[in-house]
């Protein structure tokens, strides 16, 4: 897979302890828009998907935390490697936080179910937003987001949406 970008704050230890923390992302396309995960408590939005778990492979932890955060089941059929994302900074528990986050393009089924939300994304009001990708990154970079407290999040989705919308394959979204 082709690595994307780096986000390296390098404010850790350098030879410390490392948390390694891989993720799956989901980007789906449908009518020029993209799916979403909105936050209603700190306003903005991310990719569906999120860590993979211990003796899970990609695809299914891709097709698990879509369905989980959005309702939308994931065509197994149409998992196309992206690319991915390192995130590197100073952890809270570790010296170091590290996060490979890995994008798949993907298609879904038509009905949208229910979610499968942990506390914290119940308290954060997660919903699903067909949105343009553009409206997604203003929010994402230019509102208050009330004390959220991970901005990287919203960069690192926000220049994935921005290389989307430079690539030829998806120029058709914006």
């Amino acid at each position: 897979m082709k690595l994307l970008f780096e986000m390296d704050k390098k404010d850790y230890k350098i030879d410390g302890e490392v948390f390694s923390r891989p993720s799956v992302r989901a980007i789906i396309i449908n009518d020029n828009k993209i799916a979403m995960v909105y936050s209603k408590k700190y306003n903005y939005y991310k990719f569906p998907g999120g860590g993979i778990n211990k003796g899970e492979d990609n695809m299914d932890a891709l097709v698990r935390e879509v369905k989980e955060e959005t309702g939308l089941i994931v065509k197994r059929d149409t998992i196309k490697e992206y690319g991915y994302v390192i995130r590197k900074e100073k952890g809270d528990f570790t010296d170091i936080f590290l996060q490979e986050n890995y994008y798949y393009l993907c298609d879904v089924e038509k009905e949208v179910g229910l979610q499968h939300l942990d506390d914290y994304e119940f308290e954060e009001g997660f919903s699903l937003r067909w949105v343009r990708p553009d409206v997604a990154i203003d929010i994402n970079l230019n509102h208050d987001h009330y004390g959220f407290y991970d901005l990287n999040i919203l960069t690192r989705d926000s220049k994935i949406l921005e290389i989307l919308r430079d690539s030829k394959v998806i120029n058709l979204l914006f």
